[in-house]
């Protein structure tokens, strides 16, 4: 009943977008103590069975990894970490029936005993463990290789990136200054902004249009500060805004993202060295 607890939480908590589309886990936590309390207060049940999963990793390796990815985050094949089999699986009792019968394109494989099945389980279980535990992040994947394509990577950086940015002008030399999947992820899925302010322009009912930094925009009201430095406030029904920021671009990519394109472009800018 815990586990199935855990993987409730984690099927919504998924939903959100987090880095755990990056790669390597598999070190012990820097925080134990710290990850142990997160464990607690999230509810997540004990953890699964590690010598289990250590030899479900290899398995993993070398029957799985090459459709679902290195860690089973996604690949050709699906992230094993949203499967609703995977989820609601307690000893590998549901894996195992979808391992020996090879459902759509996936192949069967029946060599597998129930052991070895087991410890896959295990193995996938530890991984849904460790994105899940919030006490774990930032040790679990630090790994500089990715699933991905980079080839494709490129196509859809031409297709959604090229516009604003270049790998030889701003871009240049990324790979190098961002090493690893989890690093480079989070920088173009959620950038910093050197940018201290939102800029706006307000146009009144009057025609008259007034930009500057932004102090306040909400459904009842608008106010900024101009260039000189002055104030201004207007009810927000009686005037027009625009908004411009220097991120709207990468905002309006979260919803396009497949897992498939996250690991596409990371793979491609960790070429750019």
């Amino acid at each position: 009943m815990q586990r199935q607890f855990l993987y409730s939480l984690f099927a919504t908590a998924i939903l959100l977008p987090l880095p755990g589309l990056a790669q390597q886990p598999a070190k012990p936590p820097a925080h134990p103590n710290r990850a142990s309390r997160t464990a607690q207060f999230l509810g997540l049940g004990p953890a699964p069975d590690q010598a289990a999963a250590k030899k479900g990793k290899v398995l993993f390796g070398q029957n799985c990894s090459s459709c679902h990815g290195e860690n089973a985050r996604g690949g050709e094949g699906p992230n094993l970490l949203r499967s609703i089999v995977v989820l609601h699986d307690q000893k590998g009792e549901a894996i195992g029936k979808v391992v020996r019968s090879g459902p759509g394109m996936m192949p069967a494989f029946t060599n597998l005993t129930d052991q070895q099945i087991y410890q896959i389980a295990e193995y996938l279980h530890e991984q849904v463990y460790l994105a899940t535990n919030r006490g774990t992040y930032g040790e679990q994947y630090a790994t500089s290789k990715s699933s991905g394509n980079a080839q494709k990577g490129k196509e859809f950086f031409a297709a959604h990136c090229a516009s604003c940015h270049s790998v030889t002008g701003d871009l240049a030399h990324i790979g190098s200054k961002y090493p690893t999947v989890d690093a480079i992820q989070n920088r173009f899925l959620w950038p910093r902004s050197r940018q201290q302010a939102v800029q706006g322009t307000v146009t009144t009912p009057s025609g008259q249009k007034i930009t500057g930094k932004l102090k306040q925009l909400n459904d009842f009201d608008v106010a900024l500060t101009d260039a000189d430095g002055h104030y201004h406030y207007w009810p927000r029904q009686q005037v027009k805004v625009s908004v411009q920021h220097r991120l709207a671009g990468h905002r309006a990519l979260l919803p396009v993202y497949t897992d498939a394109d996250i690991h596409n472009l990371a793979a491609y800018l960790l070429t750019i060295k």
